[in-house]
């Protein structure tokens, strides 16, 4: 009956564990701004989660990031 009582206690600390990870460390691919060498794309989205317009920025290993649109003619960090 213990051997139950520890299995369900670990998958409630797993559960809490990825959840204070995903509040804490961000979005998969989300940065809070561009890095030298990421270029800008047309594509943009609205995030579910969120709600906030995103958009898709591309590096120059093929790599895809994920940054709060601006409106036009607001300056990037």
């Amino acid at each position: 009956m213990i051997f139950f009582a520890l299995i369900g206690a670990g998958v409630i600390v797993a559960v809490l564990v990825a959840v204070g990870m995903s509040i804490f460390l961000g979005r998969h691919g989300e940065a809070d701004h561009p890095r030298p060498g990421w270029v800008p794309t047309d594509e943009v989205f609205r995030d579910p989660g969120t709600d906030r317009v995103m958009r898709v920025w591309a590096d120059g290993a093929g790599g895809r990031h994920y940054l709060p649109d601006q409106p036009t003619g607001a300056s990037q960090p």
